[in-house]
């Protein structure tokens, strides 16, 4: 039965969506595959830029040209923002969950709780098959780019905090980013 209620509901409705701006041009779909891109002028060669929105990491390659790589992205409230550098590479890192990952999930890592053990590195390792880890003033902030164990995350928001790429990705963006790359996440 149609109520007078729902018949200025939908009245409302309809009129609310003719207001709404209309989308003028198709959105691109989300490909994690490296590509080269063109990027503005004001960054330079050498430099790294991450837009977290977007799920897209940017390696500065030349004057406008970048390697575009998808990833995956910390959750709300748990993202790094802001300037570092990469001052540690490894290739096969080891892995411990932080204090405060432990405490806000202790389900998924209770094995880590009340002792020092470390998971080795190697195909079973959330960190996948290599880690860029992130500095600031030579302190570092817990946050790196890394590999990952779940192929499925890129293009999400749903690491701790960590840049996350398909293992082949961030294994090629390893042998291209010298130790002191910039690091901005948007």
């Amino acid at each position: 039965m149609i109520t007078r209620r729902f018949l200025i509901a939908s009245a409302a409705a309809s009129v609310a969506a003719l207001s709404l701006p209309r989308q003028t041009r198709a959105t691109a779909e989300f490909d994690p595959t490296p590509q080269f891109v063109r990027i503005k002028k004001q960054f330079l060669p050498g430099q790294m830029l991450i837009l977290p929105r977007s799920y897209y990491l940017y390696f500065v390659t030349e004057p406008r040209k970048a390697i575009r790589y998808g990833v995956g992205v910390g959750k709300a409230g748990l993202e790094f923002t802001g300037t570092a550098t990469i001052d540690v590479k490894k290739e096969w890192p080891t892995w411990r969950p932080t204090d405060e990952m432990i405490e806000r999930d202790p389900l998924s890592y209770g094995r880590f709780r009340d002792n020092d053990y470390v998971q080795p590195g190697g195909p079973s390792n959330p960190l996948g098959a290599r880690a860029l880890y992130l500095f600031q003033n030579g302190v570092n902030t817990y946050y790196a780019i890394h590999g990952t164990t779940q192929p499925q995350s890129i293009g999400q928001s749903v690491s701790n905090g960590c840049i996350r790429m398909l293992n082949e990705h961030v294994m090629d963006l390893y042998e291209r980013v010298p130790i002191g790359t910039v690091v901005t996440v948007l």
